[in-house]
């Protein structure tokens, strides 16, 4: 089955799940709770499929790359004679087309030192290995920095595990300063004025432009991995490892990206603030207490200027996804649609929704329940180096080895009015 078939498959369930609806609708009276209940399943099932769908079209699009003709690759010169250009590794593709690259340079870009790392995760501190590790920079830790081609291919995982890193704004990596600092408009200029040809009109005394800090926080955590599968896997041990560690950072730092209250850690989308995205960006005009209205949704939309509506993205909990469904608007069409090819997003209101079990998910009144925004005004920025510890023998009763993970990340909203927080009356 491909695809498409599955696709296919899946446009049908979400037909049969909106007849029920319709059926409802037509008859002046609320569906049943055995409609409700299999409107439900079709959907879930809807949504499985269309997991599905992805997974299948992205492991096409990898052994497509596997079957595609590699370049001729000799060590020390290519083909023209001049000294090998340095490896570079793509870390992400955003849903804009953005594409960033990492060069790998310098002494922990070279194999011998990948090798000794990847030896290292392995075995510890063994004396081989420690002595080629520490050839980097002892002072700065030696035997705990990760190789370059493990730390930007733990980039790239994390990067395509939460959606945020991928919509958002990722700054180039900081190497050296510790903090980068992004000006803010905090106040429009007034209006011009006419004048006479001669004339230049009175002075603006209202703009005002502030600065915020995007300051990398660390994020630590570790994890336990078997001794037998790290043994006889056919999988590289650095492969494990940095799948495990790619995971566990992604969902920490959506959280953040969503939830954070900007105090050593990124701030939130859904936190309400002065160095963020303000109440004053809030609409509830049309929702209940305990429910959203698609009117709402149009709000929210046309209360962004036109100039910000380019590349907006939606962002809801599941619950919040499953009650929209079933809204439509004032034609009676459903302002849900589903994405039509592998790998494309549900739309609300033709613009992409992305799902989050760390967004909102409490149906009250005066709380939040989604958010609309151009998300290339939230800006991530990370510390280049991870560094990692192995733990052997703290787990040795259990026949694992540990590894910590050390690294630095920080993000916030830099622009609001290109944000509209979805709120309940």
């Amino acid at each position: 089955m491909t695809p498409n078939d599955l696709l296919e498959k899946r446009a049908k369930l979400i037909a049969d799940a909106r007849a029920l609806v319709d059926k409802a609708e037509k008859e002046k009276r609320e569906p049943t709770a055995e409609e409700r209940a299999a409107f439900d399943k079709m959907m879930n099932d809807a949504d499985a499929i269309k997991a599905d769908a992805d997974r299948m079209k992205k492991l096409e699009d990898e052994e497509r790359k596997l079957t595609e003709p590699q370049p001729e690759h000799k060590p020390g010169l290519q083909k023209t004679g001049e000294p090998e250009k340095p490896q570079v590794i793509e870390l992400r593709k955003s849903v804009c087309g953005e594409t960033r690259n990492v060069a790998l340079t310098g002494e922990r870009a070279k194999p011998e030192y990948h090798s000794a790392f990847r030896s290292y995760l392995l075995h510890g501190d063994r004396a081989m290995e420690y002595r080629a590790l520490q050839k980097d920079n002892d002072e700065a830790g030696g035997y705990l920095s990760a190789s370059e081609q493990f730390n930007a291919e733990l980039i790239r995982d994390r990067d395509n595990m939460t959606f945020m890193r991928q919509i958002c704004r990722v700054l180039p990596p900081l190497a050296t300063a510790d903090s980068i600092g992004t000006p803010s408009l905090d106040a429009d200029p007034a209006d011009p004025t006419w004048v006479s040809e001669l004339a230049i009109g009175s002075e603006d005394s209202t703009m005002d432009f502030g600065k915020r800090a995007l300051t990398p926080h660390p994020l630590a955590q570790y994890i336990k991995v078997s001794k037998t599968l790290l043994r006889r896997s056919t999988i590289g041990v650095d492969a494990i490892v940095r799948e495990r560690l790619a995971y566990k950072q992604a969902v920490v730092m959506e959280n953040a990206y969503l939830n954070g209250n900007g105090s050593n850690q990124p701030l939130g989308v859904f936190t309400a603030s002065d160095n963020g995205i303000s109440t004053g960006r809030d609409v509830s005009t049309g929702n209940s207490a305990t429910a959203i209205a698609a009117d709402n949704l149009f709000e929210c939309v046309y209360t962004l200027p036109a100039q910000w509506r380019n590349n907006l993205a939606w962002i809801f909990h599941r619950t919040a996804i499953k009650n929209i469904r079933k809204l439509k608007d004032g034609e009676g069409r459903y302002i849900w649609a589903p994405g039509i090819t592998a790998g494309e997003q549900d739309t609300i209101l033709g613009y992409p929704v992305y799902e989050s079990e760390y967004a909102p998910s409490t149906f009250e009144s005066g709380k939040y329940v989604g958010i609309i925004g151009n998300f290339q005004y939230y800006w991530i920025v990370d510390a280049l180096s991870t560094q990692i510890q192995v733990l052997l023998e703290l787990y040795a009763a259990t026949n694992q080895n540990g590894y910590i993970i050390r690294s630095e990340s920080d993000g916030m909203p830099v622009l609001e009015n290109a944000f509209v927080r979805v709120t309940l009356g």
